[in-house]
């Protein structure tokens, strides 16, 4: 009997300790969710209150896209006939205006051409004057028909054969009476056909140019606009008229705005993509044709209960708020309150259990050093 009560009193003291030790558990596994901090720390470490917001958050589709202008705002110049470069003084990055001397060619065909054109203008004159007076001729019964129908035929051979020498060089910039007056130059000038700014330079002086050479481009920026690359999938939500956030990563973390304006008819076979045409707002002068782009389409909107991201604490795949629970005239004690998370911007993030929250202050900075000192024991030193 003596050995069976010692059994039950050891058994009973084995019992009342695992109670003393499970009740200590619970205490620290409480503790670990409270804080207390001085209120000369609070102040010093720069913290600071805040409460629940409510904020717009944006049901957006992600694309990439570049910086372009329409065909219409870009122009390559070329020469009609070969020649050699005399003269180039423009360089890239240049403004011109629409008219604007470019450079100058040189080459014995503008010779050839005007000497054709002079030629022929001269034997005009003599086959009009022998159509006229054939055609009296035949009109009076003196002529026959078929000498009056030969010189009807040569005179408007000549004429058609005029017309398009006279058009030919006025493709080439030289003024026809100017050769039918005697004066014949060996060389043409080019000028710019759009204003904008000079791109890309292809020649230098002395480099011969054929008609199927690029001399120059230019690119008008005053339309420039950004050209998007939407996915099938996403396609039906881009509407004309959403808003656009867009950035350039290489050059600024800046964001931008824009509008869509043309959504794209036809997928890309190759990649299953939509372009989506974006007027941007305001000054772009800072933006260069062919910059990389990514951008937030803004296809949709919805209000919500928010937090500033800097009052959320994420543990592993928790997320945490330090709630004011009480406070003396020295000590803030928080709590530390799991949340539910939903949207998410760059700055905000939404709460989807808010109630608990509610008219509640809540630490807004200095959460991720307070919510350390929980974790290491509750108390802030």
């Amino acid at each position: 009997m003596k050995q069976l009560y010692i059994v039950f009193i050891f058994m009973l003291l084995v019992a009342c300790g695992n109670d003393k030790k499970e009740e200590q558990i619970e205490k620290i596994q409480l503790k670990s969710d409270e804080l207390v901090v001085s209120k000369e720390q609070f102040d010093g470490e720069k913290m600071a209150f805040g409460t629940l917001l409510e904020h717009d958050f944006n049901s957006i589709v992600k694309v990439s896209g570049l910086i372009e202008v329409p065909t219409q705002n870009q122009s390559s110049v070329s020469t009609f006939m070969g020649g050699y470069v005399t003269k180039s003084p423009l360089l890239i990055g240049d403004e011109v205006k629409k008219g604007q001397f470019l450079l100058t060619l040189e080459s014995t065909e503008f010779v050839e051409i005007q000497q054709r054109y002079s030629e022929i203008a001269q034997q005009l004159n003599f086959l009009k004057s022998e159509f006229t007076r054939q055609k009296t001729l035949y009109d009076e019964k003196i002529s026959s028909e078929k000498n009056f129908l030969k010189a009807e035929s040569d005179y408007k051979s000549s004429l058609a054969h005029y017309n398009g020498l006279k058009k030919k060089l006025q493709m080439l910039n030289i003024n026809p009476t100017s050769v039918e007056s005697g004066t014949i130059t060996s060389t043409i000038n080019l000028y710019a056909p759009i204003d904008g700014f000079v791109t890309k330079v292809n020649v230098s002086n002395g480099t011969y140019v054929s008609p199927a050479d690029i001399i120059l481009e230019i690119i008008d920026t005053k339309h420039i606009h950004l050209e998007l690359s939407v996915f099938e999938k996403d396609i039906l939500k881009v509407k004309k008229g959403q808003g656009i956030d867009f950035r350039i990563p290489e050059a600024s973390d800046s964001i931008y705005k824009a509008e869509v304006h043309l959504v794209g008819t036809t997928i890309d076979p190759t990649n299953r993509r939509v372009v989506v045409h974006g007027h941007i707002e305001n000054d772009h002068t800072a933006f260069i044709v062919g910059m990389f782009a990514e951008a937030d389409i803004i296809v949709g909107s919805s209000n919500g209960i928010a937090l500033p991201k800097t009052a959320v604490i994420q543990v592993e795949n928790d997320y945490f708020a330090l709630v004011l629970d009480k406070e003396t005239s020295s000590d803030y004690y928080f709590t530390k309150v799991k949340l539910d998370i939903g949207l998410q911007t760059e700055d905000v993030v939404e709460v989807l259990n808010a109630v608990s929250l509610k008219d509640k202050k809540i630490v807004v900075n200095g959460t991720y050093m307070l919510l350390n000192e929980a974790d290491d024991g509750g108390h802030a030193h």
